[in-house]
C-alpha cells in the first residue's frame, strides 16, 4: 500500500485564495482591510520565524498585520496591560499572542485577556469550551486545520478510534475535543502513556504532535490507517518515520507540506471572519 498524500499546502493555497478575493471585495467596498496584531515576548528564533511567516502571508492577502515585539524582560502584568489594549482597540480584529513566552510569564493569564471574539488563535478557555462542545467560535489554530485537511480528503471521523500523542493545550487537548465532538473515540497518549506502540497499532487516524522526532514507527501503523504529523523539528523531520509509515497507511501528510501550510491558514481565514463578524 503507498498512501495518498495529504497535500496541505494546496489546500491553504486554496483558501488564501479564498482569503485574498474576500478582502478585495471588502476593499471595493471601502472598508477597512482585516487587522491581525501579532505581540512576541523575548528573542526566541523560532518565534521570529513563525510571527515573520504569518505576518508575510497576512500581507499577501490583503489582511493587516501589526508586530509589537516586547523585551524577554516583560512582566506578566505589562503584557497583560498591552494586550487589553488590543481588546480595545476597534481596529484590531485579532490578536495572536506568539507561544512560548518566556517561562516567568504566566502565560494562561496572557490568553485569558484576549477577548474571545479577537481569539483568533483559539487559545482561551473560552475558545477551548466551544471546541470541546462543538459550538461555533474560534478553533485553535493548528487543530482547525488538522480538522480541514480531513475534511477536505474525506476521512470519515464518526466512529473511528483516534489516538492523538501529545496533550499540549495548544494542539493536544484542543484537537482532541473537537475530534471527540465529531464522533471519533479519542485516546490522548503523553509522555507517561505506557506502552505507546499498542494504541497506535489499533488507531484508525494517528496524530503525532509530541515534537519528538520519528517518534512513531512506520511498523506501527495499522494498515489503512490515516496519518497526520504534526512534529517539526531541524531538517524537516516530523514526529512520524514517514517512508515506511506511508508504506501501510491509506493517507498521509508530509512534513513539510502538511499541516504547517494550514495553521496560518486557518489563524488568518479566522482573522477574516472576526473582521466580517464586527464589520458586516
Amino acid at each position: 500500500m503507498t498512501a495518498e498524500l495529504i497535500d496541505g499546502a494546496a489546500l491553504a493555497a486554496r483558501v488564501l485564495d479564498q482569503i485574498a478575493s474576500a478582502t478585495a471585495e471588502r476593499a471595493r467596498r471601502g472598508l477597512r482591510p482585516p487587522v491581525i496584531c501579532t505581540v512576541l515576548v523575548g528573542d526566541d528564533p523560532s518565534s521570529h520565524t513563525y510571527v515573520r511567516m504569518k505576518v508575510n502571508r497576512a500581507l499577501r492577502v490583503g489582511i493587516e498585520p501589526r508586530r509589537i515585539d516586547l523585551p524577554a524582560s516583560t512582566t506578566t502584568s505589562e503584557l497583560i496591560s498591552i494586550i487589553r489594549g488590543l481588546a480595545q482597540d476597534d481596529e484590531v480584529d485579532g490578536i495572536l499572542l506568539q507561544h512560548p513566552v518566556p517561562q516567568h510569564i504566566d502565560e494562561r493569564a496572557a490568553f485569558e485577556a484576549i477577548p474571545p471574539e479577537k481569539d483568533v488563535d483559539g487559545v482561551t478557555h473560552e475558545s477551548l469550551a466551544r471546541m470541546a462542545f462543538g459550538d461555533p467560535g474560534f478553533h485553535s489554530a493548528t487543530p482547525g486545520g488538522i480538522i480541514r485537511l480531513l475534511d477536505a480528503y474525506d476521512v470519515t471521523l464518526p466512529g473511528t478510534d483516534a489516538v492523538v500523542i501529545g496533550q499540549g493545550p495548544i494542539l493536544g487537548k484542543p484537537l482532541g475535543m473537537m475530534l471527540v465532538a465529531r464522533g471519533a473515540t479519542v485516546t490522548l497518549c503523553h509522555r507517561l502513556t505506557k506502552d505507546l506502540r499498542r494504541h497506535v497499532e489499533s488507531a484508525d487516524l494517528v496524530v503525532a504532535a509530541a515534537g519528538v522526532p520519528l517518534l512513531v514507527r512506520g511498523d506501527w501503523i495499522k494498515p489503512g490507517a490515516v496519518v497526520v504529523d504534526a512534529g517539526y523539528s531541524p531538517g524537516n523531520i516530523g514526529d512520524v518515520d514517514f517512508t515506511p509509515a506511508a508504506e501501510r497507511a491509506s493517507k498521509i501528510t508530509p512534513v513539510p507540506g502538511g499541516v504547517g501550510p494550514m495553521t496560518i491558514a486557518t489563524l488568518l481565514e479566522q482573522t477574516l471572519t472576526a473582521a466580517v463578524t464586527r464589520n458586516p
